[in-house]
């Protein structure tokens, strides 16, 4: 069977390596892929936000299958393009997938249809949402709030501001350009700052039945103790403790089934990857963001614990058809840990040579997915981003799995390489 796979991250070496795991017999390409997703399949020099030339790819090549990894494809309509054409492919259609292009479109699609989260108010100005703050809607001066670009911003276009200073200097930064693309900042949201546990739940949707993936939290701040600027995150861990049933059951009663019922009202039907980034507050369940795809490092450590086969739950969304048959996971834990580059999330520098792969890959239980890295002329893997590595690992319990991680960390080096001491802590 010949698969594609579009991007080339960590998430997309993670859906790699979960398909290389199938019992069919498969070939499978990734456009572009990296240094990592090359040692398991063959890497196409096409970028995700390349459309036509994806599609022409698919049908020259008589892919059966395509699987889309990041945002920017879905939002530019990959998924639309392929299904004219008569190709296969997972994924969320271009409006589907306004549930995580558009931050506005997804606030007022939760007000729409009673779907619990925070307060906010839309401006599309840098002096409108000023002036919004000092109207006192968002409390006194030294209050906290929340300011979001409204477009994709890879993680990097939210700023959880302590005070109306930092607020106000936030909404500089975002509407400038100096932190995400000035597209993606044409409008802004302020919003109120949740207290509570955050957690990620993600789960496979073919337009109507759903199929719940382990809970997980992300780490996106750069520096341990979650502080410093948002990234597009530097560790996860999936435990099922992070939930317990009766918050779960909340969830799919007051988030997950009208998110789903209320797609299908506006006429599309959510279909492929939904990730649901929520707040555990006081008053219960809120959902802080929605992403129409798999979460970078979510899924290096969500498809680590995959025991069903990828490519049977990928014909099942596109077939309607998830409630068929069950999802097996593996009982446990499991954690990443991102290697970045030195200067990220801001210039990260590229070119240095990663040692200690070799004496990590093999170990029980562990595997490193590479997330920017390349190949240099003299055939050495070096880094090509801000996130290079994301070190994966499982156990029976939490602890353990962090503890193999770490392990597997101190063997890898690269000159400015950084990582968090603190994830799963």
């Amino acid at each position: 069977m010949k698969i594609l796979v579009i991007g080339s991250g960590g998430r997309e070496h993670a859906l790699v390596w979960a398909l290389k795991n199938s019992k069919r017999n498969t070939q499978i390409f990734c456009a572009p892929g990296n240094a990592g997703i090359a040692e398991l399949a063959e890497c196409v020099g096409i970028k995700p936000y390349q459309i036509n030339e994806l599609a022409d790819f698919a049908r020259q090549n008589e892919i059966e299958l395509t699987i889309v990894g990041g945002e920017t494809s879905l939002a530019l309509g990959v998924v639309d393009e392929f299904e004219k054409r008569g190709l296969r492919i997972m994924g969320a259609s271009q409006k589907a997938a306004r549930l995580e292009s558009s931050k506005v479109f997804a606030k007022e699609f939760m007000n729409r249809h009673n779907i619990p989260t925070a307060h906010f108010r839309t401006a599309a100005s840098a002096a409108e949402a000023k002036e919004i703050l000092r109207s006192g809607e968002f409390g006194d001066p030294d209050s906290p709030v929340v300011i979001k670009a409204d477009g994709l911003a890879a993680g990097k276009g939210v700023v959880v501001a302590k005070n109306r200073a930092e607020a106000e200097a936030a909404i500089d930064e975002i509407m400038s350009g100096a932190l995400v693309s000035k597209e993606a900042a044409e409008k802004i949201i302020l919003e109120e700052a949740l207290l509570g546990n955050e957690v990620s739940l993600l789960l496979f949707a073919d337009g109507e039945n759903y199929a719940l993936m382990p809970p997980a939290r992300d780490y996106k701040r750069i520096g341990e103790g979650d502080t410093g600027p948002n990234t597009g995150g530097m560790g996860v861990i999936t435990d099922g403790r992070l939930l317990t049933p009766e918050e779960l059951q909340k969830i799919i009663d007051e988030i997950i089934k009208p998110t789903l019922n209320g797609a299908e009202k506006e006429g599309f039907p959510f279909k492929g990857i939904l990730f649901l980034g929520l707040m555990m507050t006081g008053d219960g369940p809120k959902v802080l963001e929605y992403n129409a795809r798999f979460g970078d490092p979510e899924a290096e450590a969500i498809l680590v614990r995959l025991e069903s086969d990828l490519i049977d739950i990928c014909g099942a969304i596109i077939e309607g058809t998830l409630d068929k048959d069950p999802i097996i996971w593996r009982d446990g834990c499991s954690a990443a840990v991102i290697l970045a580059a030195r200067g990220y999330p801001g210039n990260p520098e590229t070119g240095g040579v990663i040692s200690g792969l070799d004496i990590v890959n093999g170990q029980q239980n562990v595997i490193v997915l590479h997330a920017g890295t390349a190949l240099n002329p003299n055939g050495e893997i070096v880094t090509a981003g801000g996130r290079v590595l994301a070190v994966t690992a499982t156990a029976s319990n939490l602890t353990g799995a962090v503890h193999r991680c770490y392990k597997a960390v101190n063997e890898i080096s690269w000159d400015g390489m950084y990582y968090r001491r603190d994830i799963g802590k």
